[in-house]
């Protein structure tokens, strides 16, 4: 953490929950930049903090500001985030650029385990993650190297299902990330609980997969683990119905010209649009979903060797 002095901010619950040993959980915040508009962007915030210390952890919602990488926001700071149209997208690349022009920014999948790393977070739940994009297959989510790479567990519902799910998981199998389903043994397709492609291995519980976790780094891999969790039955939409909506949209985004890191938010967008809304509720359950059971574990975690995280 020593290259980060200058620029890392530990917010004082982080710090104390790290010196007394406390299961802690990093959150992203592109969701609430660049996620939702205001304020639901601010409740959902506070509402997936709120679910990880119901579950006896301590959030740990990272993000750029005024050139200094957050680890752990209080309520002003989520409000201010929350309400700043001039927020920048912050991926990999992006660091340098907004760190050094102290700028705002919500943090990427990517972005988010980079920080939880060099905090020494090992536990981060999100939505769902990026991937290989379905029109090129050589448009490649900084997520996935990233995962490669990065000693963390992330929790999500998948992959978005905007996404070519089949080429993600080679690209996750050919660069050594497992893919743990939790209590299912397919791969979630973010809307919807099943996509029909195997994931690596099922866990039955945060114990087992904290386990898997521990094992893996045990031997010196230093790669992530994805935790596939899918959606509430309850809230998740049937896959059919849902790709022949992302078929629309993904028309639509051609015809409209639409590429790069704007494809994401407006295809999200537009199936929102197409689904009455339905796609977002899915969403929001699905967040709160995986970070309940981020919070289970690393609790697990935190009861294991130091050893086995002394990479």
């Amino acid at each position: 953490m020593e290259e980060l002095k200058s620029y890392l901010n530990i917010a004082p619950e982080i710090m104390h929950a790290k010196q007394m040993g406390l299961p802690i959980v990093a959150l992203e915040s592109t969701v609430i930049t660049h996620g939702l508009p205001w304020p639901e962007n601010y409740q959902l915030a506070l509402e997936m903090e709120e679910v990880i210390r119901q579950e006896g952890a301590v959030p740990a919602t990272i993000a750029l500001m005024q050139g200094k990488i957050h680890v752990g926001l209080d309520k002003e700071q989520l409000e201010y985030l929350a309400q700043n149209k001039s927020a920048r997208k912050i991926s990999l690349r992006d660091f340098g650029i907004a760190l050094a022009g102290n700028l705002d920014g919500g943090t990427t999948v990517a972005a988010t385990m980079f920080a939880a790393e060099k905090a020494g977070i090992k536990v981060f739940a999100t939505g769902g993650i990026g991937g290989v994009h379905r029109q090129s297959t050589f448009d490649i989510s900084a997520d996935l190297p990233q995962l490669s790479r990065c000693p963390v567990v992330v929790v999500c519902a998948g992959a978005k299902s905007i996404l070519d799910l089949e080429a993600t998981l080679e690209f996750l199998e050919t660069w050594g990330v497992p893919v743990i389903g939790y209590q299912t043994d397919s791969f979630p397709a973010f809307f919807a609980t099943n996509s029909g492609l195997a994931v690596d291995t099922r866990a039955e519980s945060a114990e087992e997969v904290a386990e898997i976790a521990c094992a893996h780094w045990g031997v010196g891999l230093k790669s992530g683990l994805l935790v596939a969790n899918p959606a509430p039955a309850e809230s998740a939409l049937n896959y059919d119905d849902i790709e022949e909506t992302i078929q629309k949209a993904l028309q639509e985004a051609s015809s409209e010209g639409i590429k790069g890191n704007k494809i994401t938010p407006y295809l999200l967008s537009k199936i929102s649009q197409l689904s009455d809304g339905d796609s977002m509720k899915v969403n929001l359950a699905l967040l709160l979903n995986n970070a309940k059971l981020a919070a289970n574990i690393a609790q697990h975690l935190v009861d294991k060797p130091e050893n086995v995280f002394s990479l």
